[in-house]
């Protein structure tokens, strides 16, 4: 019932900066809340950040003072904004919503950050 749409992915060389984004088919306020996870070959899908509905904000220890996840309530658009970029950072990220206890997932970015 939810689509999510993403952009942004691409090639970065490290200490660079990049913005993914995920537009919603709904409006924000309807989804419980949003996050970004990645993933790389042979490892768990990992959570890197979420926003609730009424706006908070969490993350994952290794990305905390890089990534700045944001919304904008206009677009039903989330943001993932990477800066200073590391190799280790490089996997395919992939946007997330909960909304009336229903889970969804987008199609996936790939992010590579070269050395």
């Amino acid at each position: 019932q939810v689509q999510l749409v993403e952009s942004g992915g691409g090639l970065v060389q490290a200490g660079g900066s990049l913005r993914v984004s995920c537009a919603a088919s709904v409006s924000i306020f309807s989804i419980n809340y949003m996050a970004w996870y990645r993933q790389t070959p042979g490892k768990q899908r990992e959570l890197v950040a979420l926003i609730t509905r009424g706006g908070s904000t969490n993350y994952a220890d290794s990305v905390k003072g890089r990534f700045t996840i944001s919304r904008d309530n206009a677009d039903n658009t989330v943001y993932l904004q990477m800066n200073s970029l590391k190799p280790e950072d490089t996997a395919v990220y992939y946007c997330h919503a909960v909304r009336q206890g229903s889970y969804y997932w987008g199609q996936g970015t790939q992010v590579t950050v070269s050395s």
